[in-house]
């Protein structure tokens, strides 16, 4: 999925973490992986562009690509959780978290979610300023804020699930930003106003990662121990100097062992039950830079799967 902002090239993320061994990395620390290819977007993008684009909205760009993509890949994640299985989801623009989130709530409505990004995801069609529904995800399935999608074309089913249950939503205190540091005004207000737990980068600066992230798990596990995690992964949570391959860009991120560290440590709480990594663009930078992105992209993934140094 690349519409859910204006650069080609994240639809190369998955093929190129495949290419580098991924699911070779994940058996070898002990995991079985059934590789599902990717979901068929091209097909789906041919079919929407015989059909009238004039009631698409600016205010939610591509969003009938955007939303039924998301809506096979809600399907998706929701068969192969009820399967037993642990999804991982490889991106492509964070767009696609609008699916995967869904599929997740559906299942697992208790669901607590850690978003390591260097954005806060928290806009609704009303409030974004580009339209770009990458910035989207957490705002169109959060409590309170996107409540009726009708009026966008491909994103009906947001709120009436295909089996015509309504969809669940997200409650503002399940889930936990990490490496904030490129946040909207309209963001802000929601964070402060539904008092979401958010680290910044400078948190991460002024009491250390392992501290953010003890503080992240307590948030979403104490008193409920059993709780599943869901981590979406922003592989520009991550300073440029280390990962260039990608589409926005902010200076001040995590460093190399503190992206790393996140992963790790949700990795060890053993109550992961899903992850996802975006925004891997190997067309914004050259082949050194690109190779670097991917490769980081492929050491988060296997460290969030249970690899460790020891």
């Amino acid at each position: 999925m690349t519409h859910g902002q204006p650069f080609v090239g994240t639809d190369h993320g998955p093929q190129l973490l495949r290419d580098e061994n991924l699911i070779q990395h994940l058996s070898s620390i002990g995991w079985r992986v059934r590789d599902k290819a990717d979901l068929n977007f091209d097909s789906l993008s041919n079919s929407l562009l015989m059909e009238n684009e004039s009631t698409e909205s600016p205010k939610a760009r591509n969003s009938k690509i955007v939303g039924k993509g998301c809506s096979m890949l809600a399907d998706s994640v929701e068969t192969e959780i009820l399967k037993g299985r642990f999804p991982v989801v490889l991106g492509g623009d964070h767009s696609i978290a609008i699916g995967t989130l869904a599929g997740i709530l559906r299942v697992r409505p208790n669901i607590g979610v850690i978003w390591v990004d260097a954005h806060a995801d928290l806009h609704t069609p009303e409030t974004s300023e580009s339209g770009n529904m990458h910035g989207m995800p957490v705002g169109l399935l959060m409590e309170g804020l996107a409540n009726d999608c009708h009026s966008f074309p491909g994103l009906e089913w947001l709120h009436t699930s295909p089996n015509g249950k309504l969809q669940p939503r997200l409650s503002p205190d399940s889930i936990v930003y990490i490496g904030l540091r490129d946040v909207d005004a309209a963001e802000r207000d929601i964070i402060r106003q539904n008092n979401i737990k958010a680290f910044t980068m400078h948190d991460v600066d002024n009491v250390g990662i392992g501290k953010v992230m003890e503080m992240a798990l307590a948030h979403l596990l104490d008193g409920k121990p059993d709780r599943p995690i869901h981590l979406s992964y922003d592989i520009d949570a991550v300073d440029p100097m280390l990962a260039p391959a990608t589409g926005t860009t902010v200076r001040g991120g995590l460093n190399y062992r503190e992206a790393h560290f996140v992963a790790e440590t949700v990795a060890m709480s053993g109550a992961l039950t899903s992850i996802e990594i975006v925004e891997l663009n190997p067309t914004l930078s050259d082949g050194r830079g690109s190779r670097k992105t991917v490769e980081l992209g492929l050491g988060l993934l296997t460290s969030l799967m249970g690899k460790s140094i020891i």
